[in-house]
């Protein structure tokens, strides 16, 4: 997961000791207490990559705190319309940000009122009171009601600092140093420091062909995520609507505008396309399949910071001397997120439908706790982290889980590898970089705790370490210039109905002209597949949605400006 100074926010978080009775758990508006019999709740979650029963340890626990089953229903093949026709969402409904899917459920009456019959109060009494600006944003969202209907990810305990960085620019290091680790200042250097990884290890562990990076379209939205996602690592510029947000600046960068960052990040794919660097199955496979591309060494770079190195860096690799760390180019101005005591877009909800609200409302309450969101995190406490005199620590069993996840099998009465019970919902309540009031100032990131602040593992992590001149990721991109995004009261603004359809049909262009474009085979296939794509994406209205996303781009702006006051 950058550091600066917003407004700061007094208080100290009040402990909140989580009861769960034994007797049975009725209908809406009964007691909302543990269930006698075994009750599967579904998980509407847009965010997941998982689809099933949840597995694993994390199940076992839900079964003992609970007596649920968590079956994950992830977005895909239209679920969300799906789900919206039959006027049921779920029981517990996680949403990818605020904006016009979420709101529409709001408005349509599918999303419970938190505030109804006391429900907040009673059975989620720790959200209740620690995450009061995060609830009252969730309020104010555009809505006819103007009622709780849940609160947004990663809330934090302050806004004067920032969280951890997120795109860190992972590269195979140990490579990088047998090239002689030629200086990398904009995009064409690292497209010609892959190519040089690719000649001196042209074979990944299975003995199968190696890339520069591999990818998948799971996560693509308004625009291919790669794409935008680079933009965002490259020249600090945030997601917004159908294009790229400047917080420097208040500049909204349309996803097809000439020479904008959208486009020049789509020719950096490209090239890496025509120079044999792109895992060529990144059109088709999925997010698993490029999870194990990273676990093989299949692919050497990857923006993200858990992407990619901490599949990677399993001991296996490390003792050997191979690891990935940070190599940022030194053009590049990665974009941080300041932390947000408002909470961030991507919500936690109950679906109006279920049968068993308090007990949705006392899991989401346990995931907010800090027993419950480390779990989520690091695994069962006791097993794989603990906390004394006011320090948080990961267990030997705990290191050896996070340095080889796939491979870590739980000890009993836990079954499968540690990875096999990884929290499947894919969201998170509190900010990693937010104060743990369990400890003594310590945060809920394990790569900050007092314990894990530790010599070098491995050789090639104190070659690392000497020539970034950091101890960690953070320490290292700190010193290098970096765009801040504030955590603000802002919520996008859902596309007018009658420019819907305009913005289905540019985002579907968008996004099959942008992958199209990777694979050209040539710079004038890839020249005429993007000007096809313009023309199309300008054919649709684009000039008339242009229109509104400026301005709310100005909007987001004096949200913005407010918080840096």
């Amino acid at each position: 997961m950058k550091k600066c100074k917003f407004l700061s926010v007094a208080g100290a978080l009040a402990i909140f000791s989580l009861a769960l009775c034994t007797t049975a758990c009725g209908k809406k508006g009964s007691s909302g207490i543990k269930p006698k019999e075994t009750v599967t709740l579904d998980v509407y979650s847009q965010l997941a990559n998982y689809s099933g029963l949840q597995t694993g340890w994390f199940a076992d626990l839900m079964l003992e705190k609970f007596n649920v089953k968590l079956n994950i229903i992830p977005e895909t093949g239209g679920a969300y319309q799906t789900r919206m026709e039959s006027g049921n969402l779920g029981d517990i409904v996680v949403w990818g940000n605020d904006g016009d899917q979420y709101q529409k459920a709001v408005n349509a009456g599918l999303l419970l009122d938190w505030e109804e019959d006391g429900l907040l109060a009673k059975h989620g009494a720790y959200i209740n009171e620690n995450m009061k600006l995060a609830l009252q944003k969730n309020k104010m969202i555009a809505s006819p009601d103007k009622k709780i209907h849940g609160f947004g990810h990663s809330v934090s305990t302050s806004a004067s600092d920032v969280q951890q960085f997120f795109y860190t620019w992972d590269l195979r290091f140990d490579l990088y140093e047998k090239i002689g680790m030629p200086a990398i200042k904009n995009l064409d250097d690292m497209v010609d420091v892959l190519a040089k990884m690719k000649e001196i290890c042209p074979k990944d562990d299975n003995g199968n062909t190696t890339y520069g990076i591999s990818m998948f379209n799971d996560w693509d939205g308004d625009m291919v995520m790669f794409v935008k996602a680079l933009a965002t690592a490259y020249y600090g510029y945030d997601e917004f609507y159908v294009g790229l947000y400047d917080p420097e600046t208040g500049t909204f960068h349309g996803a097809v505008e000439e020479n904008g960052p959208y486009l020049e990040c789509l020719k950096f794919y490209n090239k890496l396309f025509q120079k044999g660097l792109v895992d060529p199955d990144s059109l088709t496979q999925k997010y698993n399949g490029m999870s194990e591309d990273y676990q093989n060494g299949t692919a050497f770079f990857n923006i993200f910071n858990w992407m990619a190195s901490q599949t990677y860096n399993s001991e296996t690799h490390t003792s050997a001397g191979k690891a990935m760390y940070p190599v940022c180019p030194e053009e590049a101005a990665p974009l941080v997120y300041g932390q947000n005591v408002y909470g961030a877009e991507r919500i936690w909800s109950i679906g109006a439908k279920t049968a068993y609200p308090e007990l949705c409302m006392e899991i989401l309450n346990y995931f907010a706790t800090p027993e419950g969101f480390l779990t989520t995190q690091y695994g069962p406490q006791g097993v794989t982290w603990e906390i004394k005199d006011g320090k948080t620590y990961l267990t030997e069993f705990g290191k050896k889980a996070m340095a080889d996840q796939n491979n870590t099998e739980m000890p009993a009465p836990y079954k499968g590898t540690f990875h096999d019970g990884a929290f499947q919902i894919n969201n998170i309540t509190w900010c990693l970089d937010a104060s743990n009031p369990l400890t003594d100032g310590e945060t809920y990131n394990r790569f900050f705790w007092a314990s894990e602040q530790l010599p070098p593992a491995n050789s090639v992590e104190a070659s690392w370490r000497e020539w970034a001149d950091a101890a960690n990721a953070d320490e290292y991109l700190l010193k290098h210039k970096h765009q801040i995004a504030p955590g603000t009261l802002f919520t996008a603004t859902p596309v007018p109905t009658d420019l819907e359809m305009k913005k289905s049909q540019v985002c579907d262009a968008i996004k099959n002209g942008s992958w199209n474009a990777i694979y050209a085979k040539s710079d004038a296939e890839y020249e005429k597949i993007v000007a096809k794509m313009i023309s199309d994406v300008k054919a649709y209205g684009w000039d008339e949605l242009n229109e509104f996303f400026v301005a709310q781009a100005k909007v987001r702006a004096a949200a913005e400006s407010a918080a840096r006051k």
